[in-house]
């Protein structure tokens, strides 16, 4: 009998019927999000689940779930997963790193891009009929090109991010926790630096790390009087990095000049005060989202999720110590 799986969240059809040649498949394609219970009562004789960043997968849910094998989630970043909790009862979990480091690194740009010359603000301006002439100092933003770019976690999508600042002629530097190899540096032509010197000499902070509780509200108040104040800060990571009350506090009292963010704390629920500022530009958790990188996001986890169930290691396994078990 084909192992029963089920998925999460809506999601493509190439997927699906990948799934089904291997599994009987349970998919919530209306796309309505599971309350606890209800995620807890549909896995309770699954053997593999696919889930999404809003799908907590933690203990409580575990208990409930004893023939769970697998947890595939559709994303790079897992705080979702109890990992440790998983490991303990031999459940796999896999992740999607790779297929998504570009066009994140895209929306990183965008976001850096449309933050320096206040793009949101002045369309929101044109479609509000404010724009009634040309004038010489009209709504002045800051030039990317020859800046100094300073990003925060090198790993592969901050390398891509490090990469594009090429074409901006733009001096590169980042904090990481290990500093990475010497050909990398050279490559991306990036210096390493000290997490106070970054915030210091940086035009353009951009946060790229995983977060966990050691990243928690690792830009708060004092970072934010440690750079520029004609400085923007970029968040595409995760909401909880950024201490959002104290940067909403930076923005309106001038301790930096913008921001531009992808994520926030308790999302979709974001901080309203951000509405009220012109110097941010705000997305909604959207940095993977392509239809190509979504589309290969879906059935790189399902290849995780299927070779967990047929007795090979996933190519993209988290905890190895779960298959010992």
């Amino acid at each position: 009998m084909k192992p029963k799986v089920l998925v999460t969240r809506e999601v493509f059809d190439e997927t699906l019927e990948y799934l089904g040649a291997h599994c009987q498949f349970e998919s919530n394609q209306e796309d309505v999000p599971l309350e606890p219970g209800e995620l807890a009562r549909r896995l309770a004789d699954k053997d593999g689940v696919m889930c999404c960043l809003p799908d907590r997968v933690d203990a409580t849910l575990l208990a409930g779930s004893p023939h769970l094998k697998v947890v595939a989630n559709i994303a790079v970043g897992y705080n979702n997963v109890d990992l440790a909790a998983c490991t303990a009862r031999g459940i796999m979990v896999t992740n999607t790193p790779g297929v998504l480091d570009d066009s994140t690194a895209d929306l990183a740009w965008t976001l850096m891009l449309g933050a320096a010359r206040r793009l949101t603000e002045l369309e929101r301006r044109v479609r509000n009929g404010e724009w009634t002439g040309w004038c010489l100092k009209q709504w002045l933003g800051v030039d990317v090109h020859h800046a100094t770019l300073g990003i925060f976690g090198m790993g592969r999508i901050g390398q891509a991010i490090a990469k594009r600042a090429g074409g901006f002629d733009m001096k590169v530097i980042y904090h990481n926790r290990n500093r990475v190899a010497p050909d990398i540096e050279r490559r991306l032509n990036a210096a390493f630096v000290s997490k106070e010197e970054l915030l210091r000499r940086a035009d353009f902070v951009v946060l790229q790390m995983p977060y966990s509780p050691e990243t928690h509200h690792m830009i708060g108040a004092a970072e934010l009087k440690q750079m520029k104040p004609s400085a923007i800060l970029i968040n595409s990571t995760r909401g909880g990095v950024v201490d959002d009350a104290a940067l909403i506090a930076a923005l309106k009292g001038g301790v930096i000049r913008a921001a531009g963010l992808d994520v926030f704390e308790n999302e979709p629920r974001l901080n309203p005060k951000f509405l009220e500022l012109d110097n941010v530009v705000l997305s909604p958790h959207v940095g993977s989202s392509t239809e190509a990188t979504r589309r290969a996001m879906a059935m790189t986890a399902a290849k995780n999720l299927v070779a967990a169930l047929t007795g090979a290691t996933p190519p993209n396994l988290l905890n190895p110590d779960a298959r010992r078990r």
